[in-house]
């Protein structure tokens, strides 16, 4: 409860009573079905695909219309509540679990495709339409949407945009970035602006290049102009097994090497495919220790030369089978296992959790030998599943998770996993975002000096620091933010009134360090 244990009775009672003004608030601006504050109801959000992390939000909206994600956002400017812009839920670094004390604001009924262009190859969407639907509705006119996370039949666009989200064929056609044109956001501050256009080429500094992968910490998105392309003229998808990961390592290494761009290049070990053939039936080979999924796409006459090409190098690399998609189908079926795999080790494990590190590609091989060091030591098996062709790994480490012993020793190897990463010339993320759970690495990237510039861009566009506070940056306590006189008074971390001069009467959610990520943060 807001205040308990933090506050005296008569700060307490005054907070309940702000908290109560405040919901009353927010009941004006929805109607019945569209303001949930019932702890039943609330549950549903209180985590993100990273069940460890876990907080109740006070409430949660969810809007049909812009101006009701406008009212919204004043109101907590006003009454200094955090909020936290939500879409599917589907974030892997807890970039979607709730600001004790705050609200969520989801957008799934925001949901419409408001504009296609078959023309300009453009589509003008609300953030909660599923990545998915952009390119069955773009089919008939012959276009698709590029970005393909594996979670597309479910995740939106909002959440896609919060965190740059990629996807297997992004080798090829690149990060939810480079298929942005414009946004329409509504400001921490209240204020909704326009930002980029319709065409690639605007004027003044690209700021859908900023706001992509700003993990909410700006506004809400409400609106999105997203580019289309026109689906490739042929496709030619091929599937090579080898009996060892470092094998298909290697002939990652040659492709390139010989001059290729794949539109995709992915890798599974056994672990991965056992899990996939557990979930979906896969068909993957049964004695292979590992597997290379290549697809081209373009022109057919280049794809048909690229394709000759591809196959010389992949019997040179030795593999023990290769198989080749006939038809669309049988395409669908070889990337069916690669794009379940996320859930599937769910059939072979109770628990897991799976990382996102980037290596440079030329030291993937030593990545994972490392990582296959590492599982050893803490005794755990991993299951690797990876965008090969541009060093995005996803190892997902299987473990009991009725156990807080070994989720601890879990989260002891994806921090030691993560710090393998850096160590070779990486990133902590390839696309998953920092959220929650990497934030406490940022400072092994930044200089403090590059750390305090990106604070101090967020804070332009959110002095209270109120959108999706408490993420992304390392747990460093925030200098104290000035509110003017005569503003309604700050709730403070969770939520609480604040008299003037006082403290925060609530401690920020803690981050739960290398041994401890499973904490409630309620």
């Amino acid at each position: 409860m807001i205040g308990t244990g933090a506050a005296s009775g008569g700060i307490a009672m005054a907070a309940e009573a702000e908290k109560g003004s405040f919901l009353t608030a927010l009941s004006r601006i929805y109607p019945p079905g569209s303001l949930h504050t019932d702890p039943a109801q609330l549950a549903a959000y209180e985590c993100d695909g990273l069940t460890v992390f876990r907080a109740r939000p006070v409430a949660v909206v969810l809007p049909t219309r812009r101006e009701q994600v406008e009212a919204t956002v004043r109101l907590c400017r006003d009454y200094g509540v955090p909020f936290v812009a939500r879409g599917s839920g589907t974030s892997l670094s807890g970039g979607a679990v709730p600001v004790p004390g705050g609200i969520v604001i989801a957008l799934n009924r925001m949901n419409r495709i408001l504009h296609l262009d078959p023309a300009d190859r453009l589509a003008v969407v609300e953030p909660g339409v599923v990545n998915l639907q952009i390119s069955r509705a773009a089919a008939p006119y012959g276009l698709y949407y590029a970005p393909d996370p594996s979670s597309q039949v479910i995740c939106t666009i909002g959440g896609n945009v919060s965190f740059n989200s990629g996807g297997a064929h992004c080798l090829k056609y690149g990060m939810t970035a480079n298929h942005v044109l414009g946004m329409k956001v509504v400001l921490a501050t209240g204020e909704t602006v326009t930002i980029g256009g319709s065409s690639l080429d605007v004027a003044g500094p690209d700021l859908p290049g900023l706001f992509t992968g700003a993990e909410g910490q700006f506004g809400v998105v409400v609106e999105v102009t997203v580019r289309l392309l026109p689906r490739p003229e042929a496709v030619r998808t091929v599937l090579a097994a080898y009996r060892r990961l470092d094998q298909a390592g290697d002939a990652v290494s040659a492709v390139v090497k010989a001059g290729l761009l794949p539109a995709a290049m992915e890798i599974m070990d056994r672990l991965a495919m056992d899990a996939a053939e557990a979930a979906v039936g896969a068909g993957y080979p049964r004695q292979a220790g590992a597997l290379l999924i290549v697809e081209l796409d373009g022109p057919a006459g280049e794809v048909e030369a690229d394709f000759r090409r591809l196959m010389e190098v992949i019997a040179a690399s030795g593999p023990t089978e290769v198989r080749l998609a006939e038809d669309e189908a049988e395409r669908q079926r070889l990337w069916k296992g690669r794009k379940s795999a996320f859930s599937a080790v769910g059939h072979i494990s109770l628990g897991y959790l799976v990382q996102d590190g980037v290596v440079p590609r030329t030291r993937l091989g030593e990545a994972l030998a490392r990582i296959e060091e590492l599982a050893a030591h803490h005794g755990f098996r991993v299951a690797n599943v990876f965008h090969a062709g541009d060093g995005n790994l996803h190892p997902l480490i299987l473990f009991d998770d009725r156990s807080p012993e070994t989720v601890e020793r879990a989260e002891e190897l994806a921090a030691a996993i993560i710090e393998t990463c850096i160590e070779l010339g990486g990133s902590i993320t390839g696309e998953h975002g920092v959220g929650l759970e990497k934030r406490r690495f940022l400072p092994r990237l930044f200089d403090p000096v590059t750390l305090d510039l990106m604070r101090r861009i967020r804070r332009t566009f959110d002095p209270l620091e109120l959108a999706n506070r408490g993420k992304v940056f390392p747990d460093e306590p925030a200098p104290p933010v000035d509110i003017p006189a005569g503003e309604p008074a700050a709730w403070g971390q969770a939520g609480v009134a604040v008299p003037a001069g006082a403290g925060p009467l609530v401690e920020p959610p803690a981050v739960p360090g290398p041994a401890g990520r499973g904490r409630d943060v309620r």
